[in-house]
């Protein structure tokens, strides 16, 4: 699956974007940004605390609980504000 990552959570990872194949254990959202934790120390600094993340599976905005069978692309970020 693609991932691509935006804002601070981009600068904290180093990279917009990477490829990622996570273990079958992997069931949703919230599952991946743990696993995701584990990569590196910039992944570890992203997803530190879940509650300050959102998530867009295949361009819609879901929550974090949302299953991720079937996601071609999972975007990571931080709460959109407008104004």
């Amino acid at each position: 699956m693609e991932l691509l990552y935006f804002a601070w959570v981009r600068e904290a990872v180093g990279v917009g974007q990477e490829r990622v194949d996570p273990p079958e254990a992997v069931y949703n959202v919230a599952d991946l940004i743990c696993w995701l934790a584990g990569q590196s120390p910039g992944h570890a600094a992203a997803f530190a605390d879940p509650t300050k993340l959102r998530a867009a599976i295949d361009q819609r905005f879901v929550s974090l609980d949302t299953p991720l069978h079937g996601a071609k692309e999972v975007a990571l970020f931080p709460p959109v504000t407008g104004g």
